[in-house]
């Protein structure tokens, strides 16, 4: 099951052309794939893309109607061969995932089908992860678009420009015989807006045509002779063809101004950005007129030279706004300039931040600074008669006639990082960590504990939620190589085994990346080289991380997929002899015991210890509204959660360290004598029994109560609660006569006295 369903989003999907869509920019791209009548789409699913393969899930009917073949790829390695089928055939095919883990991981295939090139269009898709909020090391999809000469898209975050950006995605590389890629940006798959629809499109040739017709062209096929080739083609006729496209549909834009001697060249990407810090200078409004001339790039990569140079023409200095490293446009930008000798001196990172988010603050001050330095005028607070704020206000004689408000500098530019860091001051950390009641947080308990028996071990950990054990409490992860990779990371540390060292090294890894890459790069390599390492794969019953999605392990049927494949089994087949299985992962007892087990056997071969229960939170989703809908019906609903006695707990917050769970808190103890805050559970607790049990494990204080609740009780329930409540005041009645009569007699003050 997904995070989330689209199953009536998905009825947008058949409105007719001419129609106003409303949604998400992952929806819009769905309907864009319909409307130019794509053939295949697969891919894998991952931040911020991942809800691309569940609308395409959910759409399942209406592809069928449309002749359109999806499935849910294993690995992006996986989805980008499948492009393979447009290289002799002129079917469309699009997939997509995240970049740039998924990227790597395509590459090969990706770079193989850039070197024979595509008959039909091929539309890579992918989630442009760069930023604070993102989830993977700091790199760009540039690199590989530039490495093997596929051409890169970066649309404005519109909903409109994304649509059109697929339409011509394919029309580009049908016009080039070259891969495209369409990179979004975290802030385009989750924008909402609208566009005017287009008529959904059969594919115009078809799979089935394919397999029916088959043909090979050997010189497709990256083998040498033709492999020496393929370069040459690209430079001498794919790239011109590229850019002959470009050109006539004017992908990139041209926006004018009145400062004609300074220009700004930015990404597609950062057009909103970029067009709010200018308003922030009084240059731009945000209906896209600006006072300084603008040169957008739709296209990011390739470049064409001819835009460049007549931009540049007649101006002094650009500012070149691209996020990240390397600053591959600047320095492209330079070597045309250069090449062609033209006095354009080119601005970028020495007025905006090397690396990180380019936000609207961090944009204003690298504006101002260019301006300044090159076009100070330019930043006088006079209100230009082609930019206003509003349109309506252009035709408005006393709007015009208003006279201009001169702001002080420290005004006009207010001290967000300052402020921000004020703030970060006051407020302790908050690293990332695992949701109320996750499944994985007594695994990491349960080890924890075991460390202490058998001292610390060396862990490699892998992409998933199980990688917040390298954060505190737990603080157990020492590495992390890529999704899947967690058991191969750990391979040097056999020599543990094969040189007599007496601890082995641990590697974890989730059932998402067991199925992608773990299998055979983790446990069919450990098997082969008869590793002494103890590899925990984490089983949540679906890929949890990234929204869900039903895997080849996944516990439930799914009409579309085969599923019920267990890991012990797969592990089993490539030659694993030592496997334990641990059925529910809050038992932290057996928990426990299986990685002690698992760290002390003598029995040669990789240790596998399969931990299972399913993701909390998708199972609230799933239970919640359940409950919610019975007690409305007035059925009988049991609740429970745990607590904390105030009266028991030390105060001492051990529970704490071996949990971590966040509906864990604290609480004034309510005792004059315990003046140290308590340990208390919170309304969020979902009645996991972590916190009980590992207190339980770690022989801590007994202050862990469960408490029931029951909605719409039934008259046996309110006359066991009343013999409850009668026999628990009888026996408070009798503590409170018994202490009575155990304290000390105190005398009068006339006894004192006498």
């Amino acid at each position: 099951m997904a995070e989330r369903s689209f199953a009536k989003e998905v009825e947008q999907l058949r409105v007719p052309a001419g129609t106003e869509f409303r949604g998400e920019g992952i929806l819009a791209v769905t309907k864009a794939l319909l409307e130019c009548g794509v053939g295949y789409v697969t891919g894998y699913q991952g931040s911020p893309i991942s809800h691309l393969m569940d609308v395409l899930a959910d759409a399942q009917p209406i592809l069928k109607e449309l002749g359109v073949y999806f499935e849910p790829a294993a690995s992006e390695a996986a989805a980008a061969a499948a492009l393979s089928a447009s290289v002799n055939y002129p079917v469309r095919g699009a997939v997509t995932w995240k970049s740039t883990v998924g990227t790597n991981v395509a590459s090969d295939a990706l770079a193989n089908l850039a070197s024979g090139g595509v008959l039909g269009g091929a539309l890579i898709i992918v989630g442009e992860d760069y930023g604070e909020g993102s989830s993977i090391m700091q790199e760009r999809t540039h690199a590989f678009a530039m490495k093997s000469q596929m051409w890169l898209l970066d649309p404005k975050p519109t909903l409109p420009a994304i649509v059109q950006a697929v339409h011509h995605g394919f029309a580009l590389s049908e016009a080039s015989n070259t891969p495209v890629m369409l990179q979004l940006r975290i802030r385009s798959c989750h924008l909402h807006g609208s566009f005017i629809t287009q008529q959904n499109q059969r594919p115009q040739f078809s799979l089935k045509q394919a397999l029916e017709h088959p043909v090979r062209d050997v010189n497709r096929i990256v083998l040498p002779p033709a492999s020496f080739l393929h370069e040459k083609e690209k430079i001498e006729q794919r790239w011109p063809a590229a850019v002959r496209y470009i050109q006539q549909h004017q992908l990139n834009e041209f926006i004018d101004g009145e400062f004609d001697d300074v220009g700004i060249v930015m990404l597609g990407g950062m057009h909103s950005n970029t067009l709010r810090a200018l308003l922030q200078l009084d240059l731009a409004d945000l209906f896209g007129a600006s006072r300084v001339p603008l040169y957008i790039l739709n296209v990011a990569y390739p470049l064409v030279e001819d835009e460049v140079l007549r931009f540049c023409t007649g101006k002094k200095a650009v500012l070149m706004i691209e996020e990240g490293q390397p600053d591959y446009h600047e320095q492209h930008l330079n070597t045309i300039l250069g090449r062609h000798r033209a006095p354009t001196a080119v601005h970028g990172k020495d007025v905006l931040p090397m690396g990180g988010d380019y936000t609207v603050d961090a944009l204003r001050k690298g504006l101002r600074a260019f301006l300044e330095q090159n076009c100070p005028r330019a930043l006088e607070r006079q209100v230009s008669a082609s930019v206003s704020r509003r349109k309506e206000a252009s035709d408005n004689a006393a709007a015009r006639a208003a006279p201009a408000i001169e702001l002080p500098a420290d005004e006009a530019a207010p001290a967000v990082p300052e402020i921000a860091s004020a703030i970060g001051q006051l407020l302790p950390p908050r690293p990332p960590g695992l949701c109320v009641g996750c499944p994985e947080r007594p695994i990491f308990s349960a080890y924890k504990l075991v460390e202490q028996e058998l001292g610390v071990h060396h862990v490699s950990s892998d992409i998933g939620c199980h990688l917040f054990q390298i954060m505190p409490p737990f603080e157990i992860g020492a590495t992390t190589m890529g999704y899947g990779l967690g058991a191969s990371s750990a391979s040097a540390f056999n020599a543990g085994g094969q040189l007599g060292a007496a601890k082995k090294a641990v590697a974890f890894m989730g059932d998402g990346g067991f199925w992608h890459n773990g299998l055979t790069s983790g446990i069919g390599n450990a098997v082969f080289n008869r590793q002494n390492n103890v590899f925990v794969i984490v089983d949540n019953n679906y890929s949890a991380a990234t929204g869900g999605q039903d895997i080849p392990s996944s516990r439930n049927t799914n009409p579309n997929r085969s599923t019920l494949h267990p890991i012990e089994q797969a592990v089993r087949g490539v030659g694993v002899t030592w496997v334990r299985l641990v059925p529910r992962t809050y038992d932290v007892g057996q928990m426990k015991q299986a990685l002690h087990d698992a760290l002390t056997s003598t029995e040669p071969g990789p240790k596998v210890v399969i931990a299972q229960s399913e993701c909390m939170l998708n199972r609230q989703r799933r239970e919640k509204p359940l409950k919610a809908k019975a007690i409305q019906a007035g059925e009988r609903v049991l609740k429970e959660r745990f607590g904390v006695d105030a009266a028991v707990c030390s105060g001492d917050h051990a529970c704490m360290r071996v949990s971590g769970c966040p509906s864990l808190t604290l609480a004034p103890s309510g005792d004059a004598l315990k003046p140290d805050p308590v340990a208390s559970v919170d309304q969020d607790c979902v009645a996991c029994g972590h916190c009980g049990e590992v207190a339980d494990a770690a022989v801590l204080c007994p202050s862990f109560y469960k408490a029931h609740k029951v909605n719409n009780p039934t008259a046996w329930d309110r006359w066991l609660a009343g013999l409850r409540r009668a026999g628990v005041g009888w026996l408070q009645g009798r503590s409170e006569r018994q202490r009575a009569a155990r304290q000390l007699y105190a005398p009068t003050i006339d006894e004192v006295r006498a």
